[in-house]
């Protein structure tokens, strides 16, 4: 499947599941900036990208969990070294370049974009093949 085939499927389940509308899913889009996704949201798009792919999807695979309450990992409400290095091992899927410049807890969502959801198909795509 090539690069903009999975694009595609990737806005076909974020128009699905957002109500958004297709011209504003572009790979730049956040999901929670731009598109205005929830939390409640996230487990919809897992949900739908497993049924369009016919992959599974651990849980925390794709969204990390229990990040912020580790107190190793978020210190004044920033994501500490180890918290950056954690994210990085968990979401390799993830560029985390610019939100390094500026590791405030409240921002990690941001970081999820369209681009990145398509980078974690294709690396799932990939290992299953």
């Amino acid at each position: 499947m090539s690069r903009d085939e999975v694009f595609e499927k990737v806005q076909e389940v974020l128009v699905d599941a957002l109500g958004v509308d297709d011209d504003e899913v572009t790979l730049q889009a956040s999901l929670t900036k731009d598109l205005e996704a929830e939390s409640i949201d996230f487990l919809d798009i897992v949900f739908k990208l497993e049924q369009a792919f016919g992959f599974k999807i651990e849980q925390g695979e794709l969204f990390p969990e229990n990040v912020a309450q580790d107190p190793e990992f978020v210190q004044d409400g920033r994501l500490t070294d180890k918290g950056l290095a954690a994210l990085k091992e968990r979401l390799p899927h993830i560029d985390l370049a610019s939100f390094e410049q500026n590791p405030e807890i409240t921002k990690v969502a941001e970081v999820f974009t369209v681009d990145s959801l398509v980078n974690f198909v294709e690396r799932k795509l990939a290992a299953s093949v």
